[in-house]
């Protein structure tokens, strides 16, 4: 299945702006990994285990690298303190029920594990709609897809109060188009 135009530019560039967050040596999970796992492809050598989940994916195992065929619902199949990082790269904005995958994730995630996700911004909205359904460069699907678009205060808001992560960390990027959020397990 070929991909739309825009969509492997996008993807990469999401991929740039999370992979200097993830430690070395790490046991990753990446929930919405896709059908091809690129993130958990590109960081293989440098991280010690990863796990890729999405309903997209077909189960496979490598040296260091598995996926797993599952939907997103409301629970995670894996023990409490599982991970060093969990990665979600555009996946929150599909979700009809945000707060608790998040819940989900702060229970797999080792103390003062990372979370580390990105969102389209409410300012992405017209654009991704006219890139989508008049120029046909973006996945209609996709798009069709967004259950919200996110600012600040909104992922704030579920990632520390809902979820109970600290240390919450944001930036926009790709010209405000996106949010990149970086948060941490203390308790």
């Amino acid at each position: 299945m070929s991909e739309v135009l825009l969509e492997p530019l996008l993807r990469k560039l999401r991929v740039r702006q999370v992979v200097r967050q993830i430690p070395a040596n790490a046991k990753l999970l990446d929930i919405g990994c896709g059908r091809s796992a690129v993130l958990l492809n590109a960081i293989a050598p440098h991280i010690a285990h990863g796990v890729g989940v999405d309903f997209k994916v077909e189960r496979m195992q490598t040296n260091n690298i598995e996926t797993i065929p599952i939907k997103l619902i409301d629970s995670l199949p894996f023990p409490d303190n599982s991970f060093d990082v969990v990665t979600m790269l555009a996946v929150l904005e599909h979700l009809e029920h945000e707060t608790p995958i998040l819940r989900e994730i702060h229970r797999v995630l080792k103390h003062s594990g990372k979370l580390i996700l990105t969102v389209p911004s409410v300012w992405a909205q017209p654009v991704l709609e006219f890139l989508a359904y008049q120029l046909k460069i973006v996945d209609e699907a996709e798009i069709r897809d967004h259950k919200r678009y996110y600012d600040r205060q909104a992922l704030q808001n579920i990632i520390v109060r809902e979820a109970k992560f600290q240390d919450f960390h944001h930036q926009y990027f790709q010209f405000g188009m996106n949010n990149f959020c970086l948060a941490t397990k203390r308790s």
